[in-house]
């Protein structure tokens, strides 16, 4: 079977934003770049990057009311200004999570252009990955004139007593979706999932947008699950017993079987979406390990689990909705979580401007971002990672935790190490993250008895270094490492 049969089981996907991502191509190009314009050289960059997918975040058309709202929040425009000083009103276009409908934007080509990139894209072996929003839709969309009793409806008590929950439309009052742990989304419309006939409208949607990509990441998609949905809107499913992802993804699989489904997902609900059907759940709680610089035991404990669970989370330190990796844990430390990260069991997601060291995060209303110097240590450090996890043995192979040991008695900076080994036939690789910003010295033993009774070269896929060692000493006690704060290693055993 070709590449491009099936997924790979632990995937490589960069996040791209849309706009933004146009918006500089024709800045640099000097013209109008829009998806079926995007020069050839952009797209080989990709591939040679070694991604097996590109997320276009962002390209279904938005909401006329979104960009009214966007264009007129003080809190929004605060931020803003923040990331990009000089915005004017042409830069705010509007959410990308508030669809008006699920064509793509003409902004940026239309879907036409947008089935001819998949299509250069799919020449290159790249993947595309678009976004579903299943809890909400503009609050502009066709259904609300066309189809109200596939939206959840309030009254106008409820307009009256909560004004930013609710809003009036055609003379009906209908409710702003929401997470109900926050304030609503005031340029949505909250679809209700009670309702049988909307759920089936929405596994519609959900299989004709998967004849148009290779997969979809899904929008907090925990909020439509039977038992979410209920306790923040009351009332229960119809028929009882009823859920929608389930149904939804199997006639999805049933079409396109190798399609990938990711899920956004909070609230330690990641197991539960995995068991719904989801192939990859956000894997949101390693990521706040990550920022406990002061623990990095925590995120040793959260890698125990169980491998079944682990190679279906999506690993990530920056994301649109999170801050840039480079200004939350510096540039150190920021390479030691992703070496951790991107070496890890499951899908590997990066983001746009990662991999260059940009510290501003983009607000997803804005079509442009303030250009910023590439950190070429970064991009250097970036770029032997990736080729490091392009190798099969972090596709194919089996992966098991490590535990560092203590270099000497009363020496505990072996906690600050997290160790882990990939083996696939004779190939064996070790990955180590100190994640202190503190010096750390320890053992790893490998508990790899194929290695006794030979002299191996170590070769660190992140420098140059070359280390001789002898293969019994890597069993007891372990491999020495002695790691300046924030050190990392990917060695390749030889």
């Amino acid at each position: 079977m070709s590449r491009m049969g099936k997924w790979p089981l632990h995937p490589l996907v960069y996040e791209i934003n849309t706009a933004v991502w146009l918006t500089s191509l024709s800045r640099t190009y000097g013209r109008p770049i829009s998806l079926g314009g995007i020069p050839q050289a952009e797209l080989e960059r990709l591939a040679e990057l070694r991604f097996d997918g590109v997320w276009l975040m962002g390209v279904w058309q938005r909401s006329a009311a979104s960009r009214t709202i966007a264009r007129a929040e003080p809190a929004l425009l605060s931020e803003y200004r923040r990331a990009l000083p000089d915005v004017r009103p042409d830069d705010i276009i509007g959410s990308p999570y508030a669809i008006a409908d699920y064509t793509v934007d003409p902004l940026f080509g239309g879907d036409q252009e947008l089935a001819a990139l998949r299509q250069r894209l799919r020449a290159l072996n790249l993947r595309l990955v678009l976004d579903f929003v299943p809890n909400h839709l503009a609050r502009d969309h066709a259904w609300v004139g066309a189809r109200p009793e596939f939206l959840v409806q309030g009254t106008a008590a409820e307009l009256q007593a909560r004004p930013n929950d609710y809003f009036e439309a055609g003379g009906r009052v209908f409710a702003h979706g929401r997470d109900p742990n926050f304030a609503p989304w005031t340029d949505t419309v909250q679809v209700d999932y009670r309702c049988a006939a909307a759920r089936r409208a929405m596994t519609h949607l959900l299989v004709a947008l998967s004849e148009r990509c290779d997969g979809l990441r899904c929008d907090m998609a925990m909020l439509v699950t039977a038992d979410v949905f209920c306790r923040t809107w009351g009332g229960r499913f119809d028929p009882p017993g009823a859920d929608f992802w389930p149904d939804a993804i199997r006639g999805i699989k049933r079409a396109h079987p190798g399609f990938l489904m990711l899920a956004e997902v909070y609230w330690d609900l990641e197991y539960d979406l995995q068991q719904q059907g989801f192939d990859f759940t956000y894997d949101k709680r390693l990521y706040d390990r990550f920022q406990r610089r002061d623990d990095p035991e925590a995120v040793r404990r959260h890698l125990v689990a169980d491998i079944e669970f682990q190679r279906r989370l999506a690993r990530f330190v920056e994301n649109h909705d999170e801050p840039r990796a480079a200004a939350q844990f510096g540039p150190e430390g920021s390479k030691a979580v992703a070496a951790l990260a991107v070496t890890l069991p499951g899908l590997r997601l990066l983001h746009q401007g990662q991999l260059d060291g940009f510290e501003t995060r983009w607000p997803v209303q804005l079509r442009r971002a303030v250009p910023e110097p590439t950190n070429t240590d970064l991009q250097a450090f970036y770029q032997r990672l990736l080729n490091a996890v392009d190798s099969a043995v972090f596709h194919e192979g089996s992966w098991k935790l490590l535990e560092a040991r203590a270099a000497w008695s009363g020496n505990r900076s072996c906690w600050n190490a997290v160790a882990h080994r990939w083996v696939k036939g004779e190939e064996f690789v070790l990955a180590v993250s100190n994640l202190s910003p503190d010096p750390m010295q320890c053992y790893v033993p490998l508990e790899l008895p194929a290695l006794s009774g030979c002299t191996w070269e170590l070769r660190d896929l992140l420098s140059e270094a070359r280390y001789d060692r002898e293969g019994d000493g890597l069993l007891h006690p372990g491999l020495y490492l002695d790691m300046p704060a924030y050190g990392r290693h990917v060695f390749a055993f030889a």
